[in-house]
């Protein structure tokens, strides 16, 4: 077991444990550390706790020291230039031509370094731009090119919810996100309704697949055979979240169809027909989805 301490270094930004040694930090606190870009100043996102060696990306760096009140002033400062940097870069693209499109700016704590983050369609030649930027900071540079979805984040906006959007309020990191979740959880497959700002699927497909999951696995599927309480039936809908199903109960003639609980039936030994005479939903959906899913864009987690 090791003692860390979770650091991160942009409001809802992934979390970088690093040793703590001595040093006392709460969640809150802000510090100074040492990362393969150089200084950095964080902030303290998990207070001091112990966890599995396993757990740690080598190597593990040490906490430098708490930020003093000049070091809070010189990364305000930092913050400050970065914009000014920002308007300036901006003036030597259109300078330039170059097809690509500015996000963000930022300043390591020592001021070494300076990263800009740019998003474009295709690869770009920017040598000319990287001297001109170095000529004029008098340091080195940096442009790295991100993905759509790192530009939600680092932009912000709104969901569809109406909310604050999670990449950019709540989420450390990236997971990965695919049409399947969507199939899963019943929902239409439109693009509109289950894409987010930056045209992927949405992330907070993620957040319900696992109780999803572990609830089709006592929920009966559509057109299984069962044994009811009131005999033998065929589930023709069921309702994945509150654990139900509906029950064909009775033969052609004579039928019933009954709502329970999925505690209270049984999946029957009994064999489907191998000629089915009716479509039923997941089929449906099956066959949409062929032609659909080309319509989206599933994400990963290195995207």
């Amino acid at each position: 077991m090791i003692k860390v301490v979770g650091i991160r270094f942009k409001p809802a930004g992934k979390v970088y444990y690093f040793d703590p040694k001595n040093i006392k930090l709460d969640c809150g606190d802000y510090a100074i550390v040492e990362t393969t870009r150089g200084i950095e100043f964080g902030e303290v996102a998990i207070a001091e706790k112990m966890i599995e060696d396993d757990e740690i990306v080598s190597p593990l760096r040490e906490v430098m020291r708490a930020a003093t009140e000049d070091d809070i002033k010189i990364h305000n400062e930092n913050v400050e230039k970065a914009k000014e940097a920002f308007v300036l870069c901006v003036e030597k693209i259109k300078k330039h031509n170059l097809d690509m499109k500015l996000i963000d700016v930022e300043y390591t704590f020592d001021r070494n370094k300076v990263l800009f983050y740019f998003i474009s369609d295709s690869r770009i030649d920017f040598r000319e731009l990287v001297k001109e930027l170095a000529a004029t900071f008098k340091t080195r540079i940096e442009l790295r090119q991100v993905g759509i979805r790192d530009q939600a984040k680092i932009v912000g906006g709104l969901g569809i919810c109406g909310r604050a959007l999670c990449c950019a309020s709540c989420m450390g990191d990236f997971q990965p996100v695919s049409i399947k979740m969507a199939k899963e959880q019943g929902l239409t497959l439109n693009p509109t309704k289950i894409s987010g700002t930056c045209g992927r699927l949405m992330c907070c497909l993620k957040y319900e697949q696992e109780a999803y999951e572990a609830a089709m696995k006592i929920v009966p599927a559509v057109g299984a055979y069962v044994d009811t309480p009131e005999g033998k039936g065929v589930v023709v809908a069921n309702s994945i979240l509150r654990e139900t199903v509906q029950v064909k109960i009775g033969d052609d003639e004579n039928t019933d169809i009954k709502t329970f609980g999925a505690e209270e039936v049984k999946i029957s030994k009994r064999k489907k027909p191998e000629n089915k005479t009716e479509t039923s939903d997941d089929e449906t959906v099956a066959e949409f989805s062929e032609t659909a899913e080309n319509d989206f864009e599933e994400v990963s987690d290195n995207e």
